[in-house]
């Protein structure tokens, strides 16, 4: 029984770690070394990687695959686009991990004020960007490839593929095209488990970042007007350009 006591104990205390974090990060606010608040300024510089690796352990995000590079990269330009207002729907982070395998569920959608891990489910890469795995990564118009990076996610409509999500790319020159490429979250029918078991890859978009038919329709609603999606792949071109990666190397 002691013994029992004394691991509910710990639990609760890295859950109250955990929670606390998500706190600070969510709140904009960041611990001073005297134990004290204090307001984290706009590069988030104060905000530790202790404290997103804290809140990526809690998830449990590394045994469902996410890789710790997405996660923190993810976590701190989320973090900078909520101190610079540029996100609304400051609740919701969405990482899309490309260095995963389209075979695994490599989308991961957080509420970043509770902690909990909403959704994790496949989605689609361009089909110019690779077969299995998503290698190469384009801005270019009609170039049917994925492009990584920050976007904001924004009005909801009804269109070819019928209830979808408007994106907009926030990096010049990576993706800051995603509104005239047409860059949408929507329902694909060949994104689904049976297709990832029977083929080892679901079936590609023109570069839009489809998700499985029967979730897009609350994946939408959870994410749509004003959070943060970030599309991430181990790719140097797009560590190297972009202006938000250079802000918080890992």
């Amino acid at each position: 029984m002691k013994k029992s006591k004394k691991g509910l104990l710990k639990k609760f205390a890295y859950l109250l770690t955990a929670s606390t974090a998500l706190f600070f990060l969510v709140s904009g606010f960041a611990p001073a070394a005297s134990g004290k608040v204090v307001k984290a300024d706009t590069t988030i510089a104060t905000v530790s990687v202790d404290s997103f690796s804290t809140i990526y352990e809690s998830l449990d995000l590394d045994s469902l695959g996410l890789s710790r590079e997405a996660f923190l990269y993810a976590t701190r330009g989320y973090a900078e686009l909520k101190s610079r207002g540029t996100i609304t729907n400051t609740d919701i982070l969405s990482i899309v991990d490309f260095s995963l395998p389209s075979a695994q569920k490599r989308l991961f959608i957080m509420n970043m004020r509770t902690g909990k891990l909403l959704f994790n489910t496949y989605v689609s890469h361009g089909k110019n960007s690779g077969e299995g795995v998503a290698t190469r990564f384009s801005n270019d118009q009609n170039s049917f490839a994925s492009s990584l990076g920050f976007y904001i996610t924004g009005k909801t409509y009804k269109g070819e593929h019928g209830y979808s999500l408007r994106l907009e790319g926030l990096e010049k020159g990576i993706n800051d095209n995603a509104l005239s490429r047409g860059i949408v979250v929507h329902a694909a029918n060949y994104v689904n488990e049976k297709m990832a078991m029977q083929r080892g890859m679901i079936g590609r978009s023109l570069g839009c970042p489809a998700v499985p038919v029967k979730l897009h329709r609350p994946i939408i609603q959870q994410i749509k007007e004003g959070s943060c999606l970030f599309l991430y792949g181990p790719d140097s071109s797009y560590l190297t350009h972009s202006m938000m990666g250079k802000g918080f190397r890992v």
